[in-house]
């Protein structure tokens, strides 16, 4: 059958084409993609082209899909799963796969198989790891999200503290503790908070920096100090930039205790040398941000290291179990992976706004596959609402959701375009 793709043929080279899927094998399942969320490292692949790791050396005669956060119904399945799956099932997928100690990943090196297309094959090894999952929610946009969240809630799980008697480590967050998310106010920032204040192991106090007070004005909007107050934690935004003194002023809000758990969200120098630098005894600062020169660098106290206990780890990705408990918060209500998002658009949209990502304010970008739609961001909504039905009745639906993406919008759209 046809499919419709943004290909990658090499460094910033994305082409949306329309070609032949071959027929499926008896081990793999053909899906319809309906939506995909754009990924600051599907960027870095593009900005990188054949040097990415994960990128094959042939793509500029085999080009591969781009897109590794996307959802959608599944179409055919090959003999081989047929007691496991069934045409007409919704999916989310968890791409990192590490399949025999292959780098290969969905969105970075397959030539069928990527989120950026009105469908495609998920090849044997996706099953076998149990990487696609049967997903039961109402809305495609949160099991798309499913993939950055479960990054997130892998970060909070893989932190530690350690216990000086036995030397066992406690996995996860401290309870009770102080938590810092720094560069907090973006998509995936704004992710870490929604989780950090369902979780069973909450912090008493979570502190959220940013340098804009835009982003931090929005922030408050989807998800405010009361909110976190009814979860009991204490929520806290703040500007660095407008600190005579960042480290003292927010070393004050613990009373001179420090932070046991720092996550460092922008890959900027001073930014985790503070982290370090905030650390209480036994803190853990995850470096979450993944930087884009391989040579990155910050100083780290060492001395700290050796008397306080302190410790950095670093965490991309994350698991089955990830995606699994993200899927099953998002559809309790618990966390709000449309926190995230900030822009809306259809496949045509894909191409320019990956290769203009950091370029683009706001936060994510989700698309749809299966209709062309300028990228708009929400706040737009209103005034292009004013001249045009469906912004009109897409903006309305947002506000009766904090400002909010949400399923009403998403059927709306598919009604409108007949997906």
């Amino acid at each position: 059958m046809k499919t419709k793709a943004v290909r990658m043929y090499g460094m910033d080279d994305l082409r949306l084409e329309e070609f032949e899927l071959p027929e499926i094998k008896e081990d793999e399942i053909l899906v319809k993609v309906v939506s995909d969320s754009i990924c600051m490292s599907t960027y870095k692949l593009v900005k990188q082209g054949k040097k990415h790791k994960r990128a094959p050396q042939n793509i500029d005669t085999n080009p591969i899909i781009i897109g590794h956060e996307f959802s959608g119904d599944i179409v055919k399945v090959g003999s081989k799963w047929a007691d496991q799956f069934k045409p007409g099932q919704k999916y989310a997928l968890q791409p990192a796969l590490n399949y025999k100690g292959s780098l290969a990943s969905p969105g970075y090196s397959y030539e069928f198989f990527g989120g950026a297309a009105t469908y495609c094959i998920i090849p044997q090894e996706v099953m076998e790891l149990g990487c696609l999952l049967s997903y039961e929610g109402e809305s495609y946009f949160e099991a798309s999200l499913g993939e950055p969240m479960s990054c997130i809630i892998g970060g909070y799980h893989a932190n530690y503290h350690t216990n000086k008697q036995n030397y066992n480590h406690e996995m996860g967050v401290k309870e009770g503790g102080n938590l810092l998310v720094m560069g907090g106010c973006g998509p995936m920032g704004l992710g870490a908070v929604s989780y950090g204040i369902c979780i069973k192991n909450k912090p008493k106090r979570l502190v959220v920096t940013d340098i804009s007070d835009d982003r931090i004005a929005r922030a408050r909007e989807v998800i405010s100090e009361a909110t976190a107050a009814e979860q009991g934690v204490e929520l806290i935004y703040v500007n660095t930039q407008t600190m005579a003194n960042p480290y003292e002023e927010l070393m004050a809000i613990t009373e001179g205790m420090g932070y046991d758990d720092v996550f460092v969200y922008v890959p900027i120098r001073q930014v985790a040398e503070l982290g370090d630098a905030l650390l209480s005894f036994d803190g853990c600062m995850n470096f979450f941000a993944g930087p884009t020169d391989n040579q990155f660098k910050a100083d780290i106290n060492l001395y700290n290291v050796h008397y306080t206990s302190t410790h950095i780890i670093g965490t991309t990705g994350g698991n089955t179990d990830d995606l699994v408990e993200a899927i099953d918060l998002a559809s309790k209500k618990l966390i709000e992976p449309a926190v995230m998002v900030t822009h809306v658009g259809g496949i045509d949209s894909v191409a320019e706004a990956t290769l203009n990502l950091p370029h683009i304010p706001g936060g994510k970008k989700l698309n749809y596959m299966h209709f062309n739609m300028p990228l708009t961001a929400i706040d737009d909504f209103e005034e292009l609402g004013k001249t045009d039905p469906l912004f009109k009745k897409l903006s309305d639906s947002c506000k009766r959701h904090k400002g909010l993406w949400n399923t009403e919008a998403e059927k709306l759209l598919f009604e409108h375009f007949e997906v």
